[in-house]
């Protein structure tokens, strides 16, 4: 039993390598699209069927128009890049609902749902559009894939601890350290470096698509000012704090630039 789980753990960390196009790296990646995508679409669907979505607003169109673009960026920043065909199985979807949540989100394979409480947040088009670039980079690096296939990781090895470990006290001590340990130690820094791979492909992607990359700091700025200061600190969020956004999305703007520029974008909205 034991060999059995160490197999199937080293044959998954082996097998499930996928580079990512942006970064040239190998990722955990086991689920492929034809496995993720249909049930995120269904899913994407049930949602929608449960909540008040807007369709024919100013808001709605600038939603769905801001989108396009967006798309349209990666898909040019990929086909230049040796990428042709990547986006073949993606649906892109864009949809605002009405909640005041500050928030906005996107599921594998491109559906995209912007929620009316962050509208004001981002403060028009070009808000939109930082909000929609770190969405849409979330799919194209396969993000969820990658944080499902970490998480059956991190089951596997909390089920080879209880079989190698056969006191039953030393088990619970394991089991109480594993479960804080690989959280904090692995799972929460992996959704992390995600969040802040996501902000820098789609401040990239949103300069190719024709919209001024400063504003992403801008954005991140009221962003914490809405916050009021009561986030987690750092190393138990998923998310990197704001600070660091801001920090990051400063020094990465000018580069974003240089990128847009190889397309021909050299002036921003």
């Amino acid at each position: 039993m034991k060999k059995i789980v160490l197999i199937i753990m080293v044959f998954l960390g082996v097998a499930a390598c996928k580079t990512n196009p942006f970064t040239g790296q190998k990722v955990l990646n086991f689920y492929p699209n034809s496995q993720i995508f249909p049930t995120a679409f269904a899913q994407y669907d049930e949602f929608l069927g449960e909540n008040k979505v807007i369709t024919g607003t100013e808001d709605a169109k600038m939603i769905t128009k801001t989108g396009q673009r967006i798309a349209a960026a990666a898909e040019r920043w990929l086909t230049a890049n040796g990428y042709p065909g990547y986006l073949k199985d993606y649906k892109w979807e864009y949809n605002l609902v009405n909640d005041e949540t500050v928030n906005a989100w996107c599921m594998p394979g491109g559906k995209i749902v912007f929620y009316t409480g962050i509208l004001p947040i981002c403060n028009g088009e070009t808000g939109v559009a930082v909000v929609m670039g770190h969405e849409v980079a979330h799919a194209l690096a396969d993000h969820g894939a990658q944080r499902m296939s970490a998480g059956t990781l991190q089951q596997l090895g909390a089920v080879a601890g209880n079989v190698v470990i056969q006191d039953e006290q030393k088990r619970n001590i394991f089991n109480q350290a594993y479960g804080i340990g690989s959280q904090v130690g692995v799972m929460l820094p992996f959704s992390r470096s995600h969040e802040t791979e996501a902000d820098r492909i789609g401040l990239q992607i949103m300069a190719i698509a024709g919209y001024n990359p400063d504003e992403a700091a801008e954005l991140w700025k009221r962003m914490q000012a809405n916050s009021g200061g009561g986030a987690p600190p750092e190393f138990l969020s998923t998310h990197p704090s704001n600070e660091t956004r801001i920090a990051n999305l400063t020094e990465w703007a000018p580069l974003a630039r240089q990128e847009a520029a190889k397309f021909g974008v050299t002036s921003f909205q």
